[in-house]
């Protein structure tokens, strides 16, 4: 399953260039998540309450052509890989007329609030934990 989100860039989002700074794509990657996991049903405010959040331990993202102020782009995200312990997703920035601006993945962990130990998320919201096995891209 991949989820969209439509983003149009801000000045701010933008340097002196008005090309998108490079952090701001963590944001977009962030609301892509975020879009994903609303789409499955969940959201991660309901798991925070619940004592839960989900770090990120990696990202990686591949630059491929600018973004400027005034374009729309669309955040397409899936999950890539999951596991016991461990999702991945994957991204793609893609301009309105088709190109890829930025391909991406991020790694995240599922871990207890208090103690920052992780745990499996088949223990804390077994429907949470079907829906990702049942849209993960790669099993």
């Amino acid at each position: 399953m991949k989820s969209t989100k439509l983003i149009e860039v801000r000045y701010a989002e933008t340097d002196q260039m008005g090309v998108v700074y490079h952090a701001n794509y963590l944001v977009w990657l962030e609301m892509g998540r975020t879009q994903l996991i609303k789409d499955l049903g969940f959201d991660y405010a309901g798991l925070e309450e619940k004592g839960f959040l989900s770090p990120v331990l990696d990202v990686s993202i591949q630059y491929k052509q600018s973004v400027r102020y005034g374009e729309t782009v669309t955040v397409s995200t899936w999950i890539d890989s999951y596991s016991r312990l461990k999702t991945i997703y994957g991204y793609e920035v893609v301009k309105e007329d088709g190109t890829v601006a930025a391909t991406a993945k991020t790694i995240h962990t599922l871990v207890a609030k208090e103690t920052f130990r992780p745990v499996p998320l088949s223990k804390v919201d077994k429907e949470w934990h079907e829906a990702y096995e049942n849209a993960c891209v790669n099993t």
